[in-house]
């Protein structure tokens, strides 16, 4: 006869194995439905550093902090809920009608929509509650048409136009402006959307969330979420000025090399770090702090 205890012990193995499986086929099902939505965000993401960039980093930057949250927070229960299904079942139906229009977009929401549902399924409200913000900060990762930004577009392009202009006639140097175009004696520059530094200013209000979310110091909190779409802006008006710069020096043929692409980097190098060191010292304590505790 098998004993009681070793009885006990086989029926809970049994369960975790089953459980495993259970999990390892939805992830797997998962997957599968949402393999053409991953390949057209991998797509935009990496089309170029003028649109959506800041999507491969930031996606891995809140995996790492997820995993570090769900491991600060082992002590919470594990309370599954089937309240999950109230997202699960509005965003298949929300990737059904996405494989009618075949848009993407409304699939790319369905996804990162369904991934507080799995959470509640599998981890339950306790643990869910901590990474939250996480997981809807994945949101900003997905790209922005420019149907609903074109208005934004234009104000930023207007703005770089301007800014550039002035900084032009404040060295002396002659220059003419008509809407977005830049005429100085070398040639004319037009700011395009691709100039207008939206990506900039995207890239950092999203980067910006994510370091106030780890700042526990609240002045230092706003400080970080007020700069972000200024600090944006002016990178990129710095950008436009010094190309103008650079084609006033050496010709329109400047903007064909490779220093059009890294001046778009440029923005990225400025802004993104500078959000990151006023936020820094406080994470550090933070961090330093949770280390004692544990």
């Amino acid at each position: 006869m098998i004993p009681f205890q070793n009885l006990s012990k086989f029926d809970t193995s049994l369960k975790h194995l089953t459980q495993s499986w259970l999990v390892g086929l939805i992830l797997l099902l998962f997957f599968l439905v949402f393999a053409p939505t991953m390949y057209w965000l991998w797509e935009r993401w990496t089309m170029s550093v003028w649109s959506n960039g800041h999507g491969i980093v930031v996606t891995l930057a809140i995996a790492f902090l997820v995993r570090e949250e769900l491991k600060h927070n082992s002590h919470l229960p594990l309370d599954p809920t089937p309240l999950g299904f109230m997202i699960l079942i509005p965003a298949l139906l929300l990737h059904m009608l996405d494989t009618g229009i075949h848009s993407q977009l409304l699939s790319a929401f369905a996804l990162i929509l369904s991934l507080p549902g799995f959470s509640l399924l599998f981890l339950g409200k306790s643990k869910t509650k901590t990474i939250l913000f996480l997981l809807l900060a994945l949101f900003l990762t997905i790209p922005i048409p420019l149907a609903f930004t074109e208005s934004i577009h234009l104000a930023l392009r207007y703005i770089a136009t301007d800014s550039t202009v002035w900084l032009l006639r404040l060295f002396d140097i002659p220059v003419y402006a008509k809407d977005t175009t830049i005429q100085i004696e070398n040639g004319s520059l037009q700011v395009a959307d691709a100039c207008s530094g939206f990506a900039t200013l995207y890239a950092t209000v999203t980067v910006a969330l994510l370091t106030a979310y780890l700042c526990r110091n609240t002045p230092r909190r706003i400080i970080v979420l007020a700069i972000a779409a200024p600090l944006a802006i002016s990178v990129n008006i710095v950008r436009v000025f010094i190309l103008t710069l650079l084609v006033k020096w050496f010709g329109l043929d400047v903007l064909n090399t490779s220093a059009h692409e890294i001046s778009g980097l440029f923005t990225f190098m400025v802004a993104l770090p500078i959000i990151f060191i006023i936020g820094r010292d406080q994470n550090l304590d933070a961090h330093q702090h949770n280390l004692e505790k544990l």
